[in-house]
């Protein structure tokens, strides 16, 4: 149907804030507080992210009666808590977990003490970290209300990554505007996706496109925020930096429908009294947005555990080294613990370097001797080659628990996504911890990483935390003399660039080849990366930063007699 020329000015706030998964009582008070702030500035209408009441995503949660039960209750009391405060005439558009005898993906307007309206989720994403179909019972329609005289469609998420369904139906409609709660986890580049995704989806529907994205750590997934508002040109109106909070309020031109609205909650158009100044924070380059996530990811895991404290082994390597940088960072120097745990065949160059990355950092560092206890348990049994040096990395994983269980710190393991991928790691040695924060971090990365680090410190005028000698020494494990960790792997300039295209791009061996390298080279190393599954399978959780990150993204089995080279074309 064609629209009027009349149009109207809505002021709107996005939400965008950091629930916790299943702090249902917590989430409210977080979305009482940001009602009021935004009416405070007079926003007419607040737009909060997806399941926003529960925390997100609640994966089985969604399962259990009781938990559907309080989510439900929590939304009505909301409403009528909202119009008790004195905030009863705005609108509050909030996702929550619903029920009718089933889990829904919901989204509820609040208005004037009431649940006015309800949407419920079409498209469940299945795949990559999602299983939204296993969780939740798809909606059906769509959903346009009335309110302040003009008309408001919704959408969740994975509602507008499609063109069919929601988006060509409200496209049908004609609504003056379109409110967008989401829960989309970071990847890097990730919000470029997003931006282009918004602005077509504007166009589509020919309305202004309001899209609110939570932030925060949850397990391995990390939200950026990244909250955007569109105009119906696919305009860039405001938009809220990544990886904090934010309530951004813009004042939006909507044109009148003279479609249908599903509900009328207000016919008068009232204007917003005076001007609120565009926002429009600049994305981050990709190196900081990477480490940003990473600092996130592990400070919410460890202030939503509830643990006081983090420890890891100092090695004088450079992984060690940016973990420890990105702890001081995410929880503050007074609550990381640095422990050097040198063996005898520990170089001088690490201990110094280790003692110079605490001492750069301000965090304590002690120091535990291992070689009496190795011997302790090669007389115990005849251990000699690899065997005799996982030793080592199991004495200083059992130390390091040890210190955890004494001292209530939680353990950081300290390895990145190579050395996971084909394997190079010691189960119950360096693979121990609750927490892995570059899991998700090509080895490659690491370095960029720790030089930007440092190149930001110094543009601060504060002291580069780690030391130039673990970012340009040869990398090695020091578990035998002379070792490095090309004696067992190829150099990691190589290595990362067939693991991305293996792992991230979902390449087989003659794609691989045929980008140019060799076929032995890409056997070996595929070859190592599926003969690694089972220790993958038992690496702590880590912050997911790369389009597929080991866990959720990447599931496959451990016991497998699948071999590329032995199906090879033409055999």
């Amino acid at each position: 149907m064609p629209r009027s020329q009349e149009s109207g000015t809505i002021r709107l706030a996005c939400a965008q804030v950091n629930p916790v998964v299943g702090d249902i009582k917590g989430n409210i008070n977080l979305v009482i507080n940001s009602v009021k702030g935004a009416k405070a500035k007079g926003a007419q209408v607040v737009l909060f992210p997806e399941m926003v009441v529960t925390g997100y995503p609640v994966e089985d949660l969604a399962l259990r009666p009781a938990f559907r039960a309080a989510s439900t209750k929590a939304v009505k009391e909301l409403a009528k808590t909202l119009s008790t405060l004195g905030l009863g005439d705005v609108l509050v558009v909030i996702g929550f977990l619903d029920d009718d005898g089933r889990p829904l993906n919901s989204v509820a307007f609040l208005h004037g003490g009431e649940v006015k309206a309800k949407y419920v989720k079409r498209h469940l994403p299945n795949y990559g970290v999602f299983d939204e179909f296993r969780n939740f019972v798809a909606g059906e329609g769509t959903l346009v209300v009335r309110f302040n005289g003009l008309d408001i469609g919704i959408a969740i998420c994975e509602d507008i990554w499609r063109d069919e369904g929601p988006m060509q139906e409200l496209a049908a409609r004609n609504p003056g505007l379109v409110l967008v709660p989401n829960g989309s986890p970071y990847e890097r580049s990730k919000d470029d996706l997003r931006l282009e995704l918004v602005r077509k989806r504007a166009t589509q529907i020919g309305a202004p496109l309001v899209y609110t994205n939570m932030f925060g750590g949850q397990d391995d997934l990390v939200f950026d925020g990244d909250s955007m508002v569109v105009a119906k040109s696919g305009e860039l109106l405001a938009r809220s930096p990544q990886f904090k909070e934010d309530l951004l309020i813009v004042d939006i031109e909507v044109e009148a429908s003279t479609a249908k609205p599903d509900l009328v909650i207000s016919e008068k158009l009232s204007a917003p009294s005076g001007q609120v100044q565009r926002e429009i924070a600049a994305p981050l380059a990709e190196t900081e947005e990477i480490y940003s996530a990473l600092v996130l990811g592990l400070g919410d895991y460890v202030g939503k555990n509830g643990f006081k404290s983090v420890v890891l082994g100092l090695s004088g390597g450079i992984d060690s080294a940016l973990v420890a940088t990105i702890a001081v960072d995410a929880l503050g120097k007074d609550r990381v613990f640095g422990v050097s745990l040198p063996s005898k065949y520990s170089s001088d160059h690490s201990k110094s370097d280790a003692e110079a990355l605490a001492k750069n950092l301000g965090i304590q560092l002690r120091t535990i001797e291992i070689e009496s206890v190795v011997q302790g348990f090669l007389a115990a049994t005849t251990l000699k080659g690899l065997a005799e040096e996982n030793v080592q990395a199991r004495v200083r994983g059992s130390l390091l628990m040890g210190l955890s269980n004494q001292e209530g710190h939680l353990v950081l393991a300290t390895g990145n996504k190579s050395e996971l991928a084909v394997g190079y790691s010691t189960l119950y040695g360096d693979a121990v911890g609750g927490y892995a924060p570059i899991k998700d971090v090509f080895k490659v990365d690491v370095w960029r990483l720790a030089k930007w680090r440092n190149e930001s410190a110094t543009k601060a005028g504060a002291t580069p935390p780690i030391p130039v000698n673990s970012i340009e020494k040869e990398p090695s494990a020091e578990l035998r003399p002379s070792q490095k960790d090309s004696d067992s792997i190829p150099p990691y300039d190589q290595l990362d660039q067939i693991l991305e295209l293996y792992v991230d791009k979902g390449g087989d061996a003659s794609a691989i080849i045929a980008a140019g390298f060799e076929r032995s080279l890409v056997e070996r190393i595929i070859g190592l990366v599926d003969r690694a599954e089972y220790k993958r399978r038992q690496y702590p959780p880590g912050p997911k930063v790369t389009p597929i990150a080991f866990g959720k993204d990447r599931r496959l089995p451990m016991t497998s007699r699948w071999n590329e080279s032995t199906f090879r074309e033409g055999n």
